[in-house]
């Protein structure tokens, strides 16, 4: 038995920190949306998987800087997501271009959405693509429940704008 289970079951309480097998079990239950996420926020599917990869070797890193104040998979989305990011952000230096394909930071946007803010866009796309729930996004995102609320009534106002006469 670990000396972490066993000072808790002396009734001591945890330390913070997350187990390398807790990490595997968000690994195996999240990783194909996690690169469905990636891909769409860098717009290539070959980075979006070494962002994944990254971004949970990030995760096996610090993870005795997980506090336990949210879900573990939370926070591990909350890496990978933030790394897709600077993969991005990376890319659009490198290439001065832009990503076409790149749903959420390209510079080619499909012609049925209107302008939306980044965050609108990420908001939206974590809600109705990779199916969490607000508290989730919020912890992933490190915003508020009541900035994502909002967020998701803007984006939504927004597109309704769009398609009223």
């Amino acid at each position: 038995m670990s000396s972490r289970r066993a000072r808790s079951r002396l009734g001591r309480r945890n330390p913070p920190g997350a187990e390398l097998e807790q990490i595997e079990a968000v690994y195996r239950r999240s990783t194909a949306r996690l690169r469905r996420v990636a891909a769409a926020i860098i717009g290539d599917r070959d980075a979006a998987l070494d962002a994944v990869q990254t971004g949970f070797s990030i995760a096996v890193r610090r993870r005795a800087e997980f506090l336990g104040d949210g879900p573990l998979e939370a926070w591990a989305w909350r890496i990978v997501v933030n790394e897709a990011r600077d993969v991005r952000a990376r890319l659009l230096v490198r290439d001065g271009t832009g990503l076409g394909g790149a749903y959420l930071g390209g510079s080619r946007k499909p012609d049925v959405l209107p302008e939306l803010s980044e965050r609108q866009r990420l908001v939206m796309f974590l809600r109705y693509y990779a199916d969490l729930d607000y508290p989730t996004i919020a912890r992933v995102l490190g915003i508020g429940e009541g900035t994502v609320d909002a967020t998701m009534k803007q984006a939504h106002a927004r597109l309704l704008e769009e398609v009223s006469p």
